[in-house]
């Protein structure tokens, strides 16, 4: 993996273009799972190498497990998967009542900075987000 961009309120941003998947789930660990196997699913189906398809599934995972904590009660989790050949990005989302600052010295942070492409973090408008980007190891990889 090669040039980690991990910083707050940057990375490879597709705010305001339309998501190509959107999954809503409960803001409740018992629905990550979902999350991990709908990234493996379209990392393959990007042709992805397995290695780079597992990293990608840890990384979101260690995301999830970030946002969730923050999330309001009875809230939903929202991810957002934009597809481009050799190329996907997650962003995950939950409404929160407060300001968010992720510890970036934590150990989730760090593993997920270390597997991903591209890492970042907002926190704007009630809504905390973390987006996760990978490269496929792959030259051409397609859609």
């Amino acid at each position: 993996m090669s040039s980690i961009g991990a910083q707050i309120g940057s990375a490879r941003s597709h705010d305001g273009g339309r998501a190509d998947v959107e999954l809503r789930l409960p803001a409740d660990n018992a629905y990550a799972s979902v999350l991990r196997t709908t990234t493996a699913g379209l990392a393959a189906r990007l042709d992805f190498p397995i290695d780079d398809i597992e990293d990608l599934r840890i990384a979101v995972g260690e995301a999830s497990a970030m946002v969730l904590p923050e999330a309001r009660p009875d809230s939903d989790l929202t991810c957002r998967f934009y597809l481009r050949p050799g190329e996907l990005t997650v962003r995950i989302s939950v409404e929160v009542d407060h300001e968010v600052t992720p510890d970036q010295d934590s150990f989730a942070w760090q593993v997920l900075t270390t597997l991903a492409t591209d890492a970042s973090t907002d926190c704007a408008a009630g809504v905390f987000s973390i987006s996760v980007s990978m490269d496929s190891g792959l030259p051409g990889g397609g859609i």
